[in-house]
């Protein structure tokens, strides 16, 4: 799909360059061919008006640079006299078959001699100026000639130029695109497990060869992983949620300070309870322009991956800050082994985790791109850091302006 659409893009761009350039290189040629016509009729004009003269075939004046002959004729359409410069009478013959054919057309030109006619009338008689075209042809020939080489070349540089094009804009929609196909995969592969699970365990439920006490250890996986996989469907439809709100999503005066305080005190005995303490260093006053939910979503993702990650007896540190010029810093920081630098941007793919076996208790690798998400939104930053034996996870969000304050 994604090369069709290349190669479509390619073409209609393409399509349209071409077009325009015919159009572009044909109106030049166009105009160049008239204004080499006017300026001949012109000169032509100029000569049918100059006193009569034999200095045939040498004039060289200077208002006249290209070959030419001037007939004259009197009344009954005899030649009576001849005149030009830098072009050699044809035969008597022939100037006189010329006549005839320039008393049916006031101008023209005659093709088997690359002549240019035209007839200008007088008292006495009428002047035939005849011009030599050679010169306007070759240059009109050059010109043709750098009119196609110039559109080659252009074409083959739009070329080029729409390839790249086409892969710089077509890559957002390539990344989406396997995105979208690794997300379904992984999703399979996350409900394959848990589903498997519950089939095997109703059918050995079916079986009738069991005790009560297997029985019920049947029930009791079935029913693990049915809230597992709700669970995952739960957070793979908050994720999908985030996506689709990203340009429409309101967002109010909130005071951070106070909703991660909340979160924090509502995690306290979760911490308690795997034997790591929760420290907090919260500024107090701290407001930003966001949704309540979604920034305490955030916060409660960190501390909860934390929380997992962290082995027992260690000290996990909340953070909330100001921090430089109209931000704020919330940062979440447990010990632990380093991340790398590629691990922490892969910790931020959806479904990626480095321990595998997490699924177990509910972790599915949604938590930090659900977040992400909500930040992005939020027109702030998220990412990780790693060093002197912890990891931290920082969340940059602009402050609420002086004005917005006094609106609420």
């Amino acid at each position: 799909m994604i090369r069709k659409l290349r190669i479509k893009f390619v073409v209609i761009n393409m399509t349209m360059l071409s077009v325009l350039l015919v159009m572009v290189l044909g109106l030049f040629y166009g105009f160049t061919r008239y204004n080499l016509e006017q300026a001949t009729f012109q000169t032509m004009r100029s000569l049918s008006m100059a006193p009569r003269h034999h200095a045939f075939p040498n004039d060289r004046r200077e208002e006249m640079q290209l070959p030419y002959f001037i007939l004259y004729l009197d009344s009954r359409g005899r030649i009576v006299d001849t005149a030009g410069g830098f072009y050699e009478l044809p035969e008597q013959s022939v100037l006189e078959a010329m006549v005839e054919v320039a008393k049916k057309r006031k101008n023209g030109v005659l093709e088997e001699q690359n002549l240019r006619f035209a007839s200008f009338p007088g008292k006495e008689g009428t002047t035939l100026v005849f011009v030599d075209l050679s010169s306007q042809c070759t240059t009109l020939r050059n010109l043709l000639k750098n009119a196609v080489l110039v559109g080659l070349l252009g074409f083959a540089g739009f070329l080029g130029l729409s390839l790249f094009l086409s892969w710089w804009a077509i890559r957002p929609v390539d990344a989406a695109w396997q995105q979208q196909k690794q997300f379904l995969a992984d999703a399979s592969h996350e409900l394959k497990t848990p589903l498997t699970v519950i089939i095997t365990n109703a059918e050995l439920l079916q079986s009738g060869e069991y005790e009560q006490a297997s029985r019920e250890t049947f029930q009791e996986s079935i029913l693990t992983m049915a809230r597992q996989m709700r669970s995952l469907v739960e957070q793979m439809l908050e994720l999908a949620r985030s996506d689709s709100q990203k340009a429409n999503l309101t967002l109010t005066g909130v005071d951070l300070s106070q909703l991660v305080l909340q979160s924090a005190l509502s995690m306290e005995a979760l911490f308690f309870e795997r034997g790591l303490v929760l420290t907090e260093e919260i500024t107090p006053g701290i407001r930003v322009r966001g949704n309540a939910q979604g920034l305490q979503q955030v916060t409660e993702v960190l501390l909860d991956n934390a929380r997992k990650y962290s082995g027992s007896g260690t000290q996990v540190r909340l953070k909330l800050v100001p921090w430089g010029h109209g931000r704020c810093r919330l940062s979440v920081e447990s010990p632990g082994k380093a991340l790398s630098s590629q691990e922490r941007k892969d910790i931020f793919r959806r479904f990626y985790r480095m321990d595998k076996a997490r699924s177990r208790d509910g972790s599915f690798g949604l938590g930090l791109p659900i977040a992400q998400s909500i930040v992005v939104q939020h027109h702030g930053q998220i990412w990780a850091e790693s060093g002197n034996g912890s990891n931290t996870f920082f969340v940059e969000l602009p402050l609420l302006s002086e004005k917005a304050k006094a609106e609420i």
